[in-house]
């Protein structure tokens, strides 16, 4: 895959999945805007193991709708261009409904969306602006087999998930016309630092056999499958939602 001179956003790149999506990038030679929130050691430690040359790091909280216009500004300081903006930051938060008041409750579903749908969207927005301007662009949103299955002890990130989705096939007919390609990926369980707790517990074995692969799947598959999404030549196939779970859960 040759992305060269391409230049890349990527949210939540400090570690785990959005690492592993930024350092696919760099080795098929694209200039990485590494997105991060508050792990400024990770994120340092990731841009130096970029290869390649052009690479930046950028902080925001994307919770907040001016540091997302912030960013983008920034990105488009840096680079005059923004050819891929891959939508990884996320939160998931195990709030068990019997565990819940209801100020709690509302205060899970106010950072969740926020979040996990808001803040894409408003990237989505921006970013769409910067990719019009030079005759296109690329959007990926990660999303979640847990849009489809349901999440019942982190009912609000499903529900975000799900928003994600329909936000994807929306901007899909909605940017087309500009050039823009929009689609996702779904994962399931993926193993990551964050998720290694459980996996690597007691409740590990059972989720490894949701599939019958009997594994999660890995940081580089998720990766692999961001990049062939933004290839040229698959412009057709704007609007998609990729699953990439196993077979775990089948729709």
């Amino acid at each position: 895959m040759d992305f060269e001179g391409k230049v890349v956003v990527v949210t939540g790149a400090a570690r785990g999945i959005g690492r592993a999506i930024a350092l696919a990038f760099a080795r098929a030679g694209a200039h990485i805007a590494l997105h991060y929130r508050i792990s400024t050691a990770e994120a340092e430690e990731t841009l130096k193991s970029l290869p390649g040359q052009g690479h930046s790091g950028f902080a925001a909280d994307l919770t907040d709708a001016r540091k997302c216009q912030t960013l983008m500004e920034a990105v488009d300081a840096r680079y005059r261009r923004l050819d891929i903006l891959v939508n990884n930051a996320a939160i998931y938060e195990v709030m068990p409904l019997k565990d819940l008041d209801y100020e709690q409750w509302q205060a899970t579903w106010q950072r969740t969306l926020q979040a996990n749908l808001v803040a894409p969207a408003n990237l989505c927005f921006l970013a769409s602006r910067l990719m019009a301007r030079h005759g296109g662009g690329k959007i990926i949103n990660i999303s979640s087999r847990g849009a489809y299955r349901g999440e019942p002890d982190a009912i609000a990130y499903g529900a975000a998930k799900s928003g994600l989705n329909q936000l994807t096939q929306s901007l899909a007919q909605a940017l087309a016309a500009h050039n823009i390609f929009v689609a996702a990926v779904a994962p399931g369980y993926v193993y990551t630092d964050m998720a290694a707790a459980i996996l690597d517990g007691p409740q590990g074995d059972a989720i490894r056999a949701q599939s019958p692969l009997n594994r999660v799947a890995e940081v580089d598959e998720v990766a692999e499958a961001v990049i062939r999404l933004s290839k040229d030549g698959l412009m057709f196939a704007t609007g998609a939602i990729l699953d990439l779970n196993g077979a775990s859960y089948l729709r």
